[in-house]
């Protein structure tokens, strides 16, 4: 398994691929990998020839006030995680690196990311969209993967690479989940015993909600109060959004109509936010 850091060296190594007949998949990540991110690594190395793992933690894509500092960087692991799964190449540049000092391009999607996220997070996806155009032109991957936990940030790539004719092909895979039905965040080791008690309520809300919909209900407004009636019974969880809308433009629909629908929920646990989705 080769390590590169410069992206000079990036880009090279993946023209050579490329001109090599090989067809390359990005999963592009924060490091600390969990199950989520290696059942990617397993639909990337299904796909592709040469699988490269990004291990960058973006500061782009975090407001002045959120987790940049403290979040979690297990990069000794995160590289053992890679070679035990047979990732051909771990891409880990520095800030400096990624984003010079006198870095002032930046890329803007105005719709998909309007809602939602883009309203709580108001620069997120500013970040998110300027480092996978950076990634995508660095490693010119046939297939990118990522994980239908960040809805959002998915239905926001498809969108960007739609727009821009970005050869890639976007695959995203389904969320991963604790055996207790908490779905895998790097940020869940942030919870503490109590808090994760009630960071259950998540995935349980959602459920109910999925049975409601099979059940015949298709007015989303039902749908809605139901989840946050369900999550305000838990004391530490203070509701930043739920809302139910097309899984490709993320705006909010009145009636379920089809498998285009999910609910997402975004909530805080004390000072940890989290998020989680349903598909209808």
């Amino acid at each position: 398994m080769q390590v590169i850091e410069s992206v000079e060296e990036m880009q090279t190594v993946a023209m050579q691929l490329r001109f090599g007949g090989h067809l390359i998949g990005l999963v592009p990540t924060m490091g600390n990998l969990h199950e989520g991110h290696l059942s990617l690594i397993k639909q990337a190395k299904e796909k592709s020839d040469k699988v490269i793992v990004s291990i960058f933690v973006n500061p782009k894509q975090f407001g002045p006030n959120e987790d940049f500092d403290e979040y979690p960087r297990t990069w000794k692991e995160d590289l053992k995680k890679c070679e035990e799964n047979g990732v051909d190449i771990v891409f880990h540049p520095s800030v400096e690196a990624m984003f010079p000092k006198d870095f002032s391009s930046y890329l803007t999607e105005e719709v998909v990311s309007s809602v939602m996220c883009g309203v709580s997070r108001p620069s997120h996806f500013k970040g998110v969209t300027t480092v996978c155009l950076k990634l995508f032109n660095l490693v010119r991957p046939d297939f990118s993967f990522f994980g239908q936990k960040d809805a959002q940030q998915c239905a926001v790539i498809k969108k960007m690479v739609r727009d821009l004719n970005i050869p890639t092909e976007i695959k995203v895979g389904e969320t991963v989940r604790e055996p207790d039905g908490l779905a895998l965040s790097s940020r869940n080791q942030y919870l503490s015993k109590l808090q994760r008690e009630d960071a259950l309520s998540i995935s349980k809300a959602l459920l109910k909600a999925k049975e409601l919909v099979d059940s015949g209900i298709k007015n989303t407004d039902r749908i809605i109060a139901e989840i946050i009636h369900l999550l305000s019974q838990k004391r530490r969880i203070r509701v930043i959004y739920v809302q139910v809308v097309d899984k490709d433009s993320m705006q909010a629909v009145k009636t379920i109509s089809s498998n285009q629908t999910l609910a997402c929920v975004a909530v805080w646990v004390d000072d940890v936010r989290l998020i989680d989705n349903i598909v209808f």
